[in-house]
């Protein structure tokens, strides 16, 4: 072992322990009974569902990423990297070809090591707690639609970053990272036209009262749409959710069809001018500028790490290659990459609170929302009292009682 080595071998385990102890903390926090102050959002036997429902999905994960670090780990110190990499250069093909295979079977054999535990989490936990709606084959289709798209989409760019790093010297992370920049920029523009349809119907809102009075809202806050879209949801999950996507003339307000039948036009209006809030406080134009900066930096460090003997040597490698540095460059970025996680978590939280206080101004029904919260935390089976370290590093909107409480004083400060 080398520096390298020990460095992401210290980074992963110490991820990993990092995640097992916030887990764990989580799980402390179920009670038998309710807070006091979030009393009513479920019936006594309801509550206790969402605190087996939190064990449940607890237990799944620590299994899950006990497996993943075990199977990274073990491959690493039998040499599986190197077996693998000299597998692929003997099928006689140029680097950049080897390195679409290096990355396209990784993948494809990940996904089927994964998939039990994908089957587990959809046809027995969200199963048992009523959630699951996906049938098999939808679930079959699902994961072949991603496959395929992850092969059509990332095929082309991995081959230009490939070569880019291949062939265009010092600044080759300079072009890496515009062109990464630009493709997701069109992707923004044409997924909700192109992608997002291939998984889910989106159909546009029929006349009728609710749509009127969204309408009506956004026409007032001056956000020109000229439709809300309603996406069957209903036909994988029982959970509701509301989300903004596209941008320029694709951009979109979604509603899931499950989140309408269970809330009232007023709960509706407010939860969408939650959405429209992000919009308006400029949330989303933010989120691009850091994905932007946060791109640039793995592109730089990639640049700076790729071309290092070191970190071919830590794990066993014979030859050294763009495509498996930068296999061993992700891991060798997980440390920094948790930082910047909880910090764009704390951002988003952050964020979610000021989406709250635009639709609470701009309704003028924080009880509206406030009960369209609760309503969600319920039909989804939150947890309502979550470890502050676990929300510190996993939660990108802050808990129920945080976002009430925030509502409230809000409103009591400008009645």
């Amino acid at each position: 072992m080398n520096a390298y080595s020990i460095t992401i071998l210290s980074a992963i385990v110490l991820r990993f322990i990092v995640d097992v102890i916030a887990q764990l903390l989580n799980l402390k926090t179920c009670r038998s009974e309710a807070p006091s102050s979030l009393e009513g959002i479920y019936k006594p036997d309801e509550y206790l569902t969402s605190q087996e429902y939190t064990r449940a999905r607890t237990r799944l994960s620590l299994v899950t990423s006990s497996f993943d670090l075990v199977l990274i780990i073990t491959f690493w110190f039998i040499g599986g990297f190197n077996y693998y990499d000299q597998l692929i250069r003997s099928w006689g093909f140029v680097p950049i070809v080897n390195g679409l295979f290096y990355f396209g079977i990784l993948m494809l054999v990940y996904s089927l090591i994964s998939l039990p535990f994908s089957i587990y989490a959809t046809f027995v936990i969200e199963e048992r707690f009523g959630f699951n709606k996906t049938t098999p084959r939808i679930f079959i289709t699902d994961r072949i639609k991603t496959f395929m798209l992850s092969l059509i989409i990332g095929t082309p760019i991995l081959t230009i970053v490939l070569a880019l790093f291949e062939y265009a010297g010092s600044y080759a992370w300079v072009f890496c990272w515009t062109l990464v920049v630009l493709f997701s920029l069109g992707i923004q523009f044409v997924a909700p036209i192109w992608i997002m349809p291939l998984f889910n119907k989106f159909t546009p809102m029929e006349p009728s009262r609710l749509k009127e009075s969204i309408l009506h809202y956004a026409d007032s806050v001056d956000f020109p749409i000229s439709n809300v879209f309603v996406m069957d949801g209903s036909k994988r999950s029982s959970k509701s959710n509301a989300f903004f996507s596209g941008l320029g003339r694709n951009r979109r307000i979604v509603l899931l069809d499950t989140l309408i039948q269970k809330h009232s036009i007023s709960e509706l209006v407010a939860v969408m001018a939650h959405e429209v809030g992000h919009y308006k406080k400029k949330h989303i134009l933010q989120g691009f500028v850091l994905g932007i900066i946060h791109t640039g930096i793995i592109f730089f460090l990639l640049s700076v790490f790729i071309n290092s003997t070191g970190l071919y040597q830590g794990f066993y490698m014979d030859q050294p290659s763009i495509y498996s540095g930068l296999l061993f460059f992700g891991l060798l970025y997980t440390p920094l990459e948790m930082v910047l996680s909880i910090i764009l978590q704390i951002i988003s939280r952050k964020n979610e609170l000021q989406a709250d206080r635009f639709a609470t101004e701009t309704t003028d029904r924080p009880e509206s929302l406030i009960s369209a919260l609760k309503k969600l935390s319920a039909d989804n089976l939150s947890n309502l009292t979550p470890h502050p370290f676990y929300v510190f590093l996993n939660y990108s909107h802050p808990p129920l009682i945080n976002r009430i409480k925030a509502i409230q004083q809000f409103r009591s400060q400008h009645p």
